[in-house]
C-alpha cells in the first residue's frame, strides 16, 4: 500500500529513510558521526528501519552479510566518511567475493563550501570501486531517493553484491522533491531472460546420455532448493555441494555425498566422483576455496549453469555453459527430463557406498584422538541435537569453517554462514548477530576461533544489549590453528602463529554475558544443557571450548597435497628435506 505523501520539500535525511523503508530494509548497522547525525536523528523516528549500534564498523558489514545469508533480507551499512568506511571494507569485500547483496550508505564530506582538506576527506568511491557492483554520489537532494532505490535494485540483481551510495553531508538538510509513488518494479528474476527450450533440451540430452552424472551445487542453487531433490532422484546422481552451498541439498538424503568431491574430500567421495561420466554444476564458480585449491576436477562433460556470466568457463571449460537463474532453470530441466521419460531407479549399490562412507567418516570424526580436550565431531553433533535442525551456524576463517562443513549434517539452505572466497577473520560473531536479528526465535551458534574472537569478540556486547539468543562457541587452542597446521606439515615448525592467552570468562563477564567452560568431551552434555537454558531465556552465552585440533580436516590434508604436487620436483624435495632435518634435529 502506498503511504500518503503530504510533504513537498522532502529533505535529504527523510529521503534516505523513506527509500530504506520502501525497499524493506529492516536494519541500519553502524556508528553515528558528526557528518550523519541528521540522518541518525531521522532514522530514530522510522517505524520499520531499526538502527543497530555496533562496536566497530567491520562488524556492521559482517552483520549485514549474516542478515542476508540467513534471511534474504537486505541490510544497510551506515558509515561516516573515511574511517567508518575503511573499517567496514573487510566485510564489504567479503560480500563482494561471496555474492552477498548489501547497501553501503556512506556519508560524504560537504561539497558546498569550496574548502580543501576537510575532516575524513578521502576518495571513497575510488576505494570501494574494486569491491562493489556500483557506487553512486547524488549531487542534489532530489536525487537521493532514486539513487538508493537503484542501488538496492542493483545489489539484489544477478550476480548480487554490495553497492554504495555516498550522500554528501550537506544534502541531509537540504529540501528536495517528493519522489512520489515508487511503483511496482519487477524482481531480478523477472528481468532475466529464461533459458531457451533448445538449451534445456541440450542439457537434458547430455544428462540422459550419461550413465552416472555428478550433481554439484553451490549457493546459487538455493532458489531452486525445493526441486533439487527431485532432480537428483530423477538422475540417481550422487550430490556434492560447495562450502557456500552446504544445505541446499538435504545432507541426510541417501544421494548426498560431501561438501566437495576432489582431493579435499574423503576417499569414498573421490572414488564415487571418479566413476561419474558427466557433471551438472549449478550455481557455483569453482573457486579456489570451494575446490580445495583447484583440486576438484569435474568429470566430463561439464554442464555449467550460473547466474553470473563471468563464472562460466572461468576455471573449467564447460561442454555446455548456460547463464540462468536456478529458480527458472531447474524446474524447466526437471520437466524436460520427465517429458523424455527419465526416472532412473534407485541404485542400491551407489546408495550403500554413500551411506557406508558417510557413516564411517562420521564415526572417525567423533572418535577422540587421545590428545585431550573436546573432539570437534562430538561437539558439533551434540550442538545439532541440543539446539535442533533449524539452527544457523556462523563460522570463521580457518579450521572452524572446514570442520563444521565436514561434520555438520544440514538439511536446509541458509543455515551455514561462512567467509569463503575472501576468508576474512572476525566474521562469525557479528554474522551470527545479523542472523539472529533476521530470524527471531531461531537458534544461532557462532563457531569462532580464539584468534578471530580477538578481532570482533567485543560485538558480544551488542548481542547482550539486545538480548539476542546466540551461543558463541570460542574454539580455543591458543594458536592460529589452520596456519599452524600448514606450517607444521610443510616446515615442521610453527612461526608467529601462537596466540597470547587471555581470560575469556573475564571478558565475557565484562560484556555482561555468562561464560561456560567446556574442558573435555565428558562435559559436553551438561554445558549444552546450560546453553539451551540461556538461549531459551533470550540471552546470549559464551562457551570456552578447549578444542582438540590434532586431527586435521580433509580440506587441510587435501589442500596441502594438492599444492605440494604442483611444485617442481626440486622444490618438493627441498621442502621435504627441510622438514625432515628439523624433525631429526628436534
Amino acid at each position: 500500500m502506498t503511504r500518503p505523501r503530504d510533504d513537498r520539500g522532502l529533505r535529504g535525511a527523510e529521503a534516505v529513510v523513506r527509500a530504506l523503508e520502501d525497499e524493506g530494509v529492516p536494519f541500519a548497522f553502524g556508528i553515528p558521526g558528526t557528518h550523519n547525525i541528521e540522518l541518525y536523528d531521522r532514522l530514530g523516528s522510522s517505524d520499520s528501519v531499526e538502527v543497530v549500534l555496533v562496536t566497530d564498523e567491520q562488524s556492521a558489514s559482517f552483520m549485514a552479510d549474516g542478515l542476508w545469508r540467513a534471511s534474504s533480507r537486505l541490510g544497510c551499512v551506515n558509515v561516516v566518511p573515511g574511517a567508518g568506511l575503511t573499517h567496514a571494507m573487510s566485510g564489504i569485500a567479503e560480500a563482494f567475493l561471496d555474492h552477498v547483496p548489501m547497501l553501503i550508505l556512506g556519508c560524504g564530506i560537504r561539497r558546498d563550501t569550496g574548502h580543501a582538506f576537510q575532516l575524513h576527506d578521502v576518495d571513497q568511491l575510488a576505494m570501494v570501486a574494486p569491491v562493489t557492483k556500483g557506487a553512486f554520489r547524488p549531487s542534489r537532494a532530489e536525487d537521493i531517493y532514486p539513487a538508493i532505490r537503484q542501488a538496492c535494485d542493483l545489489a539484489r540483481s544477478a550476480a548480487p553484491g554490495p553497492v554504495m551510495v555516498e550522500v554528501p553531508a550537506s544534502l541531509y538538510m537540504r529540501p528536495g522533491h517528493d519522489p512520489g509513488d515508487p511503483g511496482v518494479r519487477p524482481s531480478p528474476a523477472e528481468r532475466l531472460v529464461p533459458p531457451s527450450a533448445e538449451q534445456v533440451r541440450d542439457l537434458a540430452g547430455t544428462l540422459l546420455a550419461a550413465r552416472r552424472p555428478l550433481l554439484y551445487l553451490g549457493a546459487g542453487a538455493a532458489p531452486a532448493a525445493d526441486r533439487l531433490v527431485e532432480l537428483g532422484e530423477l538422475l540417481e546422481s550422487p550430490v556434492a555441494t560447495t562450502l557456500q552451498g552446504k544445505g541446499v541439498f538435504p545432507e541426510s538424503h541417501p544421494l548426498f555425498a560431501w561438501p566437495g568431491f576432489g582431493a579435499a574430500a574423503p576417499p569414498f567421495v573421490r572414488r564415487i566422483a571418479a566413476a561419474c561420466d558427466a557433471t551438472l554444476a549449478i550455481g557455483c564458480r569453482f573457486s579456489e576455496v570451494g575446490t580445495g585449491s583447484y583440486g576438484a576436477v569435474p568429470p566430463e562433460p561439464l554442464l555449467h549453469v550460473d547466474i553470473d556470466p563471468a563464472a562460466i568457463g572461468a576455471n573449467y571449460e564447460p561442454h555446455l555453459g548456460l547463464v540462468a537463474d536456478s529458480a527458472i532453470l531447474v524446474p524447466a530441466l526437471v520437466d524436460e527430463l520427465r517429458r523424455r521419460g527419465c526416472d532412473r531407479r534407485p541404485d542400491p549399490d551407489l546408495r550403500r557406498r554413500l551411506e557406508e562412507g558417510r557413516r564411517e567418516t562420521r564415526a572417525a570424526q567423533r572418535t577422540p584422538t587421545g590428545a585431550g580436550g573436546v573432539t570437534p565431531g562430538l561437539l558439533l553433533s551434540a550442538i545439532q541435537e541440543s539446539l535442533g535442525p533449524d539452527t544457523v551456524f556462523a563460522t570463521d576463517s580457518g579450521n572452524g569453517t572446514f570442520l563444521a562443513a565436514e561434520m555438520l549434517t544440514l538439511d536446509l539452505p541458509r543455515r551455514f554462514l561462512a567467509p569463503i572466497d575472501y576468508s576474512c577473520m572476525g566474521y562469525a560473531v557479528p554474522a551470527a548477530i545479523g542472523a539472529a536479528l533476521g530470524l527471531p526465535g531461531t537458534p544461532v551458534a557462532a563457531l569462532v576461533g580464539d584468534g578471530a574472537f580477538l578481532m570482533t569478540g567485543l560485538e558480544v556486547l551488542t548481542a547482550a544489549q539486545r538480548s539476542l539468543p546466540v551461543a558463541f562457541f570460542v574454539l580455543r587452542d591458543r594458536e592460529l590453528a589452520q596456519i599452524a597446521q600448514f606450517q607444521a606439515t610443510v616446515y615442521n615448525r610453527r612461526e608467529s602463529s601462537a596466540l597470547p592467552d587471555y581470560d575469556l570468562a573475564a571478558l565475557a563477564r565484562g560484556l555482561g554475558v555468562r561464560c561456560l567452560e567446556l574442558p573435555n568431551d565428558g562435559a559436553i552434555d551438561a554445558v549444552l544443557a546450560g546453553v539451551a537454558e540461556r538461549l531459551a531465556g533470550g540471552n546470549p552465552v559464551v562457551v570456552d571450548v578447549a578444542i582438540d585440533y590434532s586431527a586435521k580436516s580433509w580440506f587441510t590434508r587435501g589442500v596441502v597435497k594438492t599444492n605440494l604436487a604442483r611444485l617442481p620436483w626440486a622444490d618438493r624435495l627441498r621442502l621435504v628435506a627441510r622438514a625432515v632435518t628439523r624433525h631429526l634435529s628436534g
